[in-house]
């Protein structure tokens, strides 16, 4: 008699707040599970540069939904969030129809993804939290303020570790609250920091097109949104320019978001039009030749609580490149990138235009520092060393689900033979 080849185990990860493959982090995971073996499907939002409601890339099914508003006001989240949930809903009963999935790693934000989990679960399927950010904090950042909504924040971040069978976290930081706040045992507890690809961010031959034929550049690549200080920079630029008359760098601004249009429309405002370029969108080879043309990169992310504890993917591409940082004295942030970026007083615009005035004119320093974080990057931090924490973090979920004496026995044998195979 033959012997039948086990069913692959299958993933369906879900994330609100980026499309998929533009958020770099889920995109990587995608890859590695599929890579290892694992069935993966995606459902997340459109976005500019990510219309179309199904594709299929590298063997990873995406479905995209539309997203009708970002949360700017509590009224906003109240549309948002069901609106959301509803999409992702839909499509998970799709996804399980036409592909099936064993497990639903959430992506948060929102925390609300853990209904799903909730729902799922009634019918066999296991629930993966991957901690992306911390929506408490994120709500403070954007409001200012700790009411009745923080609170509730903090009860569906509690329900989600309460609901999931493993949770992964980006850095130490997000570890401590899933054991705190979310009271999690450590067994449970897998650090998945988001390195990058080095397959993929590799250096360009420089583009003096890029310059805008000024000497220098500056580049930022990333989400524009409120907490992502993009309006910070554009002071820091402002001061650059117009206070102390450095017309010698031009500065670029790859990405998109819910502020892209005020933005845009700010740097009109404030007489920067020539010296800023916004890319929108924008592939690969472009967005890796610009970066690679920069003489110095930025991470203007505001101090805030959240921002404090958390790792942004920008921080890390930027060091695979080799390029030195400019960003404001966040713990998580220094913790990546050490002596590989200058750290501006907390939110200090002109401060931080300081710092990339001293980059801009110490080649040597430059070099230095970009040579250390690609070191640091190539030795501890990229997705290479990701990687297996990741597959590791899923061959624990799958043991423990086998382990479990109160799972029907059918299904047991299943995981059991799976394992044994």
């Amino acid at each position: 008699m033959l012997k039948t080849e086990p069913s692959p185990r299958r993933i369906l990860i879900v994330v609100e707040n980026l499309p998929v493959p533009f958020d770099r982090r889920v995109w990587c995971e995608a890859t590695s599970l599929r890579k290892a073996g694992y069935d993966v499907s995606v459902i997340c939002p459109k976005g500019r540069g990510h219309d179309a409601s199904y594709e299929c890339l590298e063997g990873i099914h995406i479905y995209r939904h539309p997203m009708p508003v970002e949360a700017r006001g509590i009224a906003a989240y109240l549309i948002e969030y069901p609106v959301a949930l509803f999409w992702e809903t839909l499509l998970a009963i799709k996804v399980a129809w036409k592909h099936g999935f064993d497990v639903i790693q959430g992506c948060n934000p929102p925390d609300l993804i853990f209904l799903l989990g909730l729902l799922f679960k009634l019918g066999g399927k296991r629930f993966v939290f991957d901690h992306h950010d911390v929506n408490p904090e994120l709500y403070e950042a954007k409001f200012n303020r700790k009411d009745v909504f923080w609170q509730l924040l903090r009860l569906v971040e509690y329900l989600t570790f309460k609901t999931a069978s493993i949770s992964i976290a980006t850095n130490e930081s997000y570890r401590e609250i899933a054991l705190t706040r979310g009271g999690m045992s450590a067994n449970r507890v897998f650090v998945v920091r988001s390195g990058p690809n080095l397959e993929r961010v590799r250096s360009r031959p420089a583009d003096p097109v890029w310059r805008n034929g000024r000497r220098y550049s500056v580049g930022y690549v990333g989400v524009i949104g409120q907490s992502e200080g993009l309006d910070l920079l554009l002071q820091s630029i402002g001061h650059i320019v117009h206070d102390l008359g450095r017309t010698d760098i031009q500065f670029n601004i790859a990405g998109t978001g819910p502020e892209w249009n005020a933005i845009v429309k700010l740097s009109e405002q404030m007489r920067l039009s020539d010296y800023v370029t916004f890319t929108g969108a924008i592939a690969d080879d472009a967005l890796f030749t610009m970066l690679s043309t920069a003489d110095a990169c930025v991470n203007p992310d505001r101090v805030t609580p959240m921002n404090d504890i958390s790792t942004m993917n920008k921080i890390m591409e930027y060091m695979a490149l080799g390029k030195p940082i400019v960003q404001f004295d966040v713990r998580e942030g220094r913790r990546s990138a050490l002596d590989a970026s200058l750290y501006a007083a907390k939110n200090d615009a002109n401060d931080f235009a300081r710092k990339i005035i001293t980059l801009i004119d110490d080649p040597a320093r430059r070099q230095a520092m970009g040579a250390f974080g690609r070191n640091r990057i190539e030795r501890a931090l990229s997705w290479s060393h990701e990687e297996p924490k990741l597959l590791a973090a899923y061959e624990a979920l799958f043991a423990r689900e086998v382990a479990r004496p109160s799972l029907a026995a059918p299904r047991a044998s299943t995981a059991a033979e799976r394992s044994a195979s």
